[in-house]
């Protein structure tokens, strides 16, 4: 078998080579520009983000000026405030009721005390009842209270226990020295023995013969000795009957005493006739006291002291026993506020009473004013109920607008001035106010200024009736004016720092040279891109101080620091800001 041999093509050489070397050059230039390119893009992106953030903000203004002139300002006060009736009355119901009769409906024009309605309540005449009661029972517990207080001021009186009257104390109680003392204790007994009596019976034979005041002689046997002091006084037509069947009257006899005689002593009288004989008891009788008392406390409290002796002769009045007030003194005490309270209720039952009367009067009600019934909401026959205002009475012809004038403005309102007022309702309406009243007790800050505001009433007159309730009214009257006068725009008036630590008042001036009044003001530097505030000596501008005066909406009046004429820096106003 013959041997088979595979033909091989030949290798290229050099000329194969070359070409992929040429493609190789041409991706690598290409490659080196694009990034040539990008950096430079970069570069030149980078400088203008560069200059754009450290870019100076350039701001376009220019310097407003004005002329002081020489004219007239004035300063007024502007506002607005509602318009109210000067009088009027409404009528509100406490009870509950029905409407009986029905004389007025909205719109009528009614005089004072013309009636308006009838209502009966139940509700309101069973209050006024229970306040009758209510103050009837204040006025009792009052008169108890005091007539209590008065019995203690009697007690207070009677702490001190003096004699009733002249005696001898024929026995008395021993105290204790700062122990209580009760009321109605016995402190002695006390007898009048200036002068005994002697209870004797006569025989009614002699009821003719015997009369009250009649003398008597008195004997008694165991001194042996007879009194002629004796005398009738009081005859008792009695009937003893004696053992022997006589009936007799008693009589009784008094007589002085000497000092010696006593109380049981054995003793007759006699009596003379009207013919002269003697008349004769039917046995005799025993001395008696003339007075026998048993004194005690109207008061009770610690014992202080006492002039208590057995058979001690007192005069009336003398100090028997004295007590404490302090017990006394505390009740007293609790009295007055008890009073105090009790007086407190009876003006309170007082104002409900008054107050329920004149709640009833209104079920039966005129008008209590001259003028229009504005609203009325009764109905014959319907029913009311508590709170209901059923009848709104307005007297229009005169009305009241209430403004408030600021503490720069109130020393110039007086009573009397009149005010210009405008309605801004429909077509509006004009009207004049005259100040009627200043109330300098109220005052607020009312606008959140810092102001300090004063309520100020104007009464309007409104015979026409064109001004309506609560129709608001704009108001402006002057407060002050001056006349031929220097005048700038109140912008130019510059509040700058003094070295002090104060402010001071400026103008800046145009002048070819710093004026001799010009003052030297700390201007601080402007910053890149800053608005000025002030302009500079270099702007042919000087600070001069000046004195202002008054103001209105634009302009302010300057009392010195400037002649008039000056041209005068107002403000920059700013054309155009970028970067």
């Amino acid at each position: 078998m013959s041997e088979m041999q595979t033909p091989v093509a030949p290798t290229p050489t050099e000329p194969k080579r070359k070409s992929v070397k040429k493609k190789q050059s041409r991706r690598k230039i290409r490659n080196a520009i694009v990034t040539l390119v990008v950096l430079g893009a970069l570069g030149v992106g980078g400088y203008f983000l560069y200059g754009f953030l450290n870019k100076e903000e350039e701001v376009n203004t220019e310097l407003q000026t004005a002329v002081a002139d020489w004219s007239s300002i004035q300063s007024s006060v502007q506002g607005s405030g509602s318009a109210r009736a000067k009088e009027s009355a409404a009528i509100t119901l406490t009870q509950s009721g029905t409407v009986q009769q029905l004389y007025v409906n909205a719109g009528d024009v009614v005089t004072a005390g013309q009636p308006l309605y009838t209502i009966f309540s139940q509700a309101a005449e069973d209050e006024v009842s229970t306040r009758q009661r209510d103050l009837q029972k204040a006025q009792d517990d009052l008169a108890d209270l005091q007539r209590e207080m008065s019995d203690l001021y009697k007690q207070q009186n009677n702490l001190t226990v003096r004699a009733p009257f002249d005696g001898k104390i024929i026995d008395f109680t021993e105290f204790t020295e700062g122990l209580d003392i009760a009321k109605g204790a016995t402190v002695c007994s006390l007898v009048n023995d200036r002068q005994l009596k002697l209870s004797l019976y006569f025989s009614y034979a002699y009821a003719d013969e015997i009369s009250v005041g009649q003398a008597v002689s008195v004997s008694i046997p165991a001194v042996m000795k007879t009194f002629d002091s004796g005398r009738v006084e009081k005859i008792n037509k009695v009937h003893y009957i004696s053992p022997e069947g006589a009936d007799h009257f008693e009589v009784v006899v008094v007589f002085d005493n000497p000092g010696t005689l006593t109380e049981g002593m054995t003793a007759t009288a006699a009596l003379t006739a009207s013919d002269g004989s003697p008349i004769y008891p039917y046995e005799n009788g025993k001395t008696e006291y003339y007075e026998v008392r048993k004194v005690v406390t109207e008061a009770g409290g610690p014992m202080v002291r006492t002039n208590l002796l057995r058979y001690a002769d007192v005069k009336e009045g003398d100090e028997l026993l004295v007590m404490s007030s302090d017990t006394i003194d505390e009740e007293l005490r609790s009295y007055r506020d008890r009073i105090e309270t009790a007086q407190k209720n009876i003006t309170t039952a007082q104002e409900a009473l008054e107050k329920s009367q004149e709640a009833l009067q209104d079920y039966d009600a005129v008008a209590p004013i001259d003028g229009t019934v504005t609203s009325c909401t009764l109905v014959e026959g319907g029913e009311v109920k508590n709170g209901d205002t059923v009848i709104t009475i307005s007297n229009n012809t005169t009305m009241v607008v209430t403004i408030d004038v600021d503490d720069r403005n109130i020393a110039y309102v007086k009573p009397g001035m009149g005010v210009d007022l405008m309605s801004n309702w429909g077509d509006g309406g004009s009207f004049y106010g005259v100040v009627t009243k200043i109330d300098m007790s109220l005052s607020g800050d009312s606008m959140g200024s810092g102001m300090t505001n004063y309520p100020v009433t104007l009464e309007v007159d409104n015979y026409d009736g064109s001004l309506l309730e609560g129709m608001w009214l704009n108001y402006s009257f002057v407060t002050s004016q001056s006349d031929n006068c220097i005048t700038v725009p109140m912008q130019s008036v510059k509040y700058v720092s003094t070295e002090d630590g104060g402010t001071a008042s400026v103008v800046f001036i145009q002048a070819e040279q710093k004026p001799e009044n010009a003052v030297d003001i700390d201007i601080p530097e402007r910053m890149p891109g800053e608005t000025p505030n002030y302009p500079t000596e270099d702007d042919g501008f000087y600070a001069v101080p000046v004195e202002t005066g008054l103001s209105d909406n634009y302009n302010v009046e300057i009392k010195s620091g400037l002649e008039g004429g000056e041209t005068i820096f107002v403000n920059y106003f700013v054309q155009s800001a970028w970067g």
